[in-house]
């Protein structure tokens, strides 16, 4: 890709109200672009990030077994009343009424519609297990709409859901996609904690979220640094300070953290009351079990970002990176932009993502610009250094002479 042909461009300086480091960041490395309160629009560069979160979590679902669909976001409002969730304690959902007269909601959650749609499909227990995932738009009247994207009122939601006959095969399940789950987040480069936490408007059991522990979270969670266990504030039974109750070895931190993922056990709650039901091989009747496991990808974005910048801008980790090298041409010379050139075309006939930036400024600007827009390397083409480029990694301040060869040998495996 030409920087010089890139739609959007950096900016010195955002919107004093971006106080979050992802959205100001973001916003001023021209990633993304705030519609509204609560509202993002995902910018060239920034889709791309995106888009490499979701296909991380599309091969990760799809090896545990999930088929990926894509449910409605208008949702009529007798099919969530009989869930009684139509009217929700944080009056959550945005409501409206057609032209008709029907009351119409934008789903905030697909509960009621994926079990709406598997009774179409499941009536045995030769039907199941299954598991289904989508990757969509919720839409959720947040009344703290806040923290970049890590926190919106539009966005997109990876929900999967499993249908079980038995507890036991549920349980399974459900401690296969946590420890998926975790893969996912480690492969985005977050370190994420599996903390136990109250199952709010989903269930009466308790749920599981995916903590990252970082200073920009609104969470508070009490965790052990020595072995697994973990606990939302709200639910803790052990305090800062205290042994900790599963290893007695270390004692328990607190921590801010930001959520990137959760899991609910929702066992028959919604098969009931939508009459979604399976006969077993007696051929009696009996309520199917359901579990729903969720990640926000571009809460997952945000929290990369929070996690991984410095005074200067972003450090993206390699995996999801919008571009894996950052091409820089800088000099007047037509030597240096004629090897600058040739070393681009090159990277990208091996297959390598690059940004090359072939426009006219000074290198101040884009050195500058490079730290703030954040690929994991820099390669720099310079009179100097000619025939060699030099190579330095973003979040390094060592750098190495390389020839052409040695370059296209290092990331061309790597791809």
């Amino acid at each position: 890709m030409l920087q010089s042909q890139l739609f959007s461009k950096t900016a010195r300086q955002v919107a004093s109200e971006e106080q979050s480091t992802n959205a100001r960041l973001l916003t001023q490395a021209g990633y993304i672009d705030k519609q509204m309160s609560g509202a993002y629009s995902y910018l060239p560069l920034g889709l791309r990030v995106f888009n490499k979160i979701c296909q991380i979590i599309r091969e990760e679902m799809n090896a545990v077994g999930g088929q990926e669909l894509v449910m409605t976001s208008l949702q009529p409002k007798e099919l969530w009343q009989t869930t009684d969730r139509w009217v929700t304690p944080e009056e959550i959902m945005y409501k409206f009424e057609e032209k008709s007269g029907a009351s119409v909601g934008l789903a905030w959650t697909h509960e009621e519609p994926i079990t709406q749609i598997a009774k179409r499909f499941i009536s045995s227990y030769r039907d199941l297990p299954k598991y289904v995932y989508q990757l969509q738009t919720k839409f959720r009247n947040e009344p703290r709409a806040k923290s970049g994207i890590m926190r919106t009122r539009e966005f997109v939601m990876k929900d999967l859901y499993s249908f079980h006959t038995t507890e036991e095969d549920l349980d399974a399940y459900y401690e296969k996609v946590k420890q998926t789950y975790l893969k996912v987040f480690e492969r985005c480069g977050l370190k994420a904690l599996v903390v136990e936490a109250s199952g709010g408007a989903f269930t009466k059991k308790y749920s599981h979220e995916f903590q990252v522990l970082t200073e920009a979270g609104e969470d508070y969670v009490i965790y052990c640094p020595n072995c697994s266990y973990a606990q939302n504030l709200e639910v803790a039974k052990g305090q800062a300070g205290e042994e900790c109750v599963n290893c007695h070895q270390t004692k328990l931190l607190k921590g801010k953290s930001v959520e990137v993922g959760n899991i609910f056990k929702l066992g028959t709650k919604f098969s009931e009351s939508l009459k979604l039901y399976y006969s077993d091989e007696a051929g009696e009747l009996k309520p199917v079990i359901m579990a729903s496991y969720g990640i926000g990808p571009g809460r997952v974005m945000g929290t990369i970002v929070e996690v991984f910048n410095d005074e200067a801008g972003i450090m993206w980790p390699e995996a999801v990176a919008p571009f894996k090298i950052h091409l820089l041409n800088l000099g007047k010379e037509a030597g240096v932009s004629q090897s600058a050139q040739e070393l681009y075309t090159l990277l990208s006939k091996a297959g390598v993502e690059v940004l090359y930036d072939d426009r006219d400024e000074s290198a101040g600007v884009k050195f500058k610009d490079a730290d703030l827009l954040g690929m994991p390397w820099r390669v720099i083409v310079g009179q100097k250094n000619l025939p060699k480029v030099e190579l330095k990694a973003r979040n390094s301040q060592e750098s190495i002479l390389l020839t052409v060869s040695e370059v296209l040998n290092k990331f061309s495996v790597q791809s």
